[in-house]
């Protein structure tokens, strides 16, 4: 049987691979080592920079298969007939620590999802709770250095995240998820999956509808306490999730949407497009449109899960953004991580790249090349290299009026400046969701809340527990009562 020659990066044959060239036995190394100098240099940039957020994480390949023909909503073309399978890759992830976190902290996880369509890819990029701690995108980078280890001592500091969510009462609600019994999902499989944004679905006709996507795990909710989850391994939910998948246990999904039409978006009592706030159920019931299931492990999980790179501007014709200003921020902010982080031409790597054909005037930059799924020039080769330009008829990339969204209406006598969104409502849904709580769940979330309160000063625990009553008196006075019993 013939032996796999070793070859170096350009294919040649590697003549020895232990020992350096050098001038002598005990000489030093020579100018010539350049099979050593590419293996060092590589080994140099075997790591990307780790995402800012969401950068521990694991991911699978599956599918969405439709049990709801949709085409009286959207034009999307995987979304029109029941029974239609369309192949997805989907990464799970925490959100503040970085690669040396734990599986197992009180965090949100990301739950995000590429459907490869024949459109190109649609990228659902949400997390395991339905709303987010804010509503405006300018806010970001100061929430996440409040959740991120303190700039002087590099250690974890909840003083910094109650002075900030005290600041910012926008994250009242979703601050009453974290820390809940649901803080801590036990698994990755039993987690709901919540698209959060509003997102815009039209049809055939021009017509569009607000849609949230959720997807309700078929394997049932389990989640930790923090005594639990101190106890696990750092690494137990990618090690679960890839276990479950290699021996056949495939976890699923129940995949619902609620849809407004833009008529009661205009009227309704809360704003649809805020980001803190829920859209209730008994007004706009969950409907059933499909089923989620992951059931193959990468191969390379740098290839494909480290270099995954999803983004909320990744939308197809019949599925649109929305007004929702946290999602207006991510449509920009995303893209520009990945070019960042992995390359220009980031969506040429086989992970990212649509399983249709890319026709772009996009030009040069690292991983220019083929698309690895037309086999086709991703950036045309010695095409043109403009738009417009005389050569449609010999194959060159023209637009498609056809697909284009319906226009969308502005607020009458709208201004352009800084509007406040103070005056929101941001008590209302928090105090809600703690009354749907039973004895031993609001016990568990006035503790988890003291553990980190207790470390901020009077001055920060007094504007919590006012924001707590607000919500609701029981929340505020047991909070109090915690705070002054040590």
């Amino acid at each position: 049987m013939s032996k796999t020659r070793l070859t170096s990066s350009n294919g040649a044959p590697v003549a020895d691979d232990n020992n350096s060239i050098s001038a002598g036995a005990r000489g030093p190394l020579t100018f010539d080592n350049h099979y050593l100098f590419e293996k060092l240099a590589h080994f140099n940039r075997e790591r990307i920079p780790e995402r800012v957020v969401h950068a521990r994480g694991t991911g699978a390949y599956g599918s969405f298969t439709l049990s709801k023909n949709l085409d009286h909503l959207t034009i999307a073309k995987f979304l029109q007939e029941s029974g239609q399978k369309t192949e997805v890759f989907v990464r799970f992830s925490t959100v503040g620590g970085g690669q040396d976190s734990s599986d197992y902290a009180r965090d949100p996880r990301g739950f995000a999802i590429k459907f490869y369509t024949e459109e190109g890819n649609f990228d659902l990029v949400g997390n395991n709770t339905p709303v987010f701690f804010l509503n405006d995108p300018i806010k970001f980078p100061d929430f996440i250095h409040s959740q991120k280890k303190d700039p002087r001592t590099n250690l974890p500091n909840p003083s910094n995240m109650f002075e900030f969510w005290a600041n910012h009462p926008q994250s009242l609600h979703q601050m009453t998820i974290l820390m809940s019994d649901r803080g801590i999902p036990a698994s990755y499989r039993q987690m709901h999956g919540f698209g959060s944004h509003t997102l815009s679905f039209w049809n055939q006709a021009g017509e569009r509808v607000w849609v949230k996507w959720h997807l309700k795990s078929n394997q049932g909710i389990a989640t930790l306490t923090n005594e639990e989850a101190e106890k696990m391994p750092s690494h137990g939910a990618q090690a679960d999730l890839i276990e479950a998948i290699d021996k056949g246990d495939f976890p699923s999904w129940t995949v619902k949407l609620q849809v407004m039409t833009e008529k009661e978006a205009l009227n309704y009592a809360i704003n649809p497009f805020d980001l803190t706030k829920i859209w209730p159920h008994k007004d706009f019931p969950l409907i059933e449109v499909g089923q989620l299931e992951l059931n193959r492990n990468v191969d390379n999980y740098f290839a494909e899960t480290e270099q995954a790179a999803f983004a909320p501007s990744n939308l197809i014709p019949g599925i649109g953004a929305s007004p929702d200003k946290m999602l207006q921020g991510r449509l920009i902010a995303y893209q520009d991580a990945h070019r960042h982080r992995v390359g220009t031409n980031f969506n040429s790597i086989p992970v990212n790249a649509p399983r249709c054909p890319m026709n772009t005037y996009q030009r040069d930059g690292a991983f220019a090349g083929m698309c690895p799924y037309s086999g086709k020039p991703s950036f045309q080769g010695s095409e043109a290299n403009f738009y417009p330009n005389d050569r449609g008829e010999q194959g060159a990339a023209v637009p498609d009026s056809s697909v284009s969204a319906p226009a969308m209406p502005l607020l009458e006598d709208a201004w352009v400046g800084y509007h406040s969104q103070e005056q929101e409502d941001y008590y209302t849904q928090a105090g809600d969701l703690f009354n749907l709580m039973d004895e031993v769940q609001k016990q568990q979330l006035v503790a988890n809340i003291v553990g980190g309160l207790s470390q901020a000063n009077s001055s920060i625990q007094a504007r919590m527990i006012e924001q707590f009553s607000l919500a609701d008196r029981d929340y505020g006075k047991r909070v109090k009562r915690a705070l002054e019993d040590g």
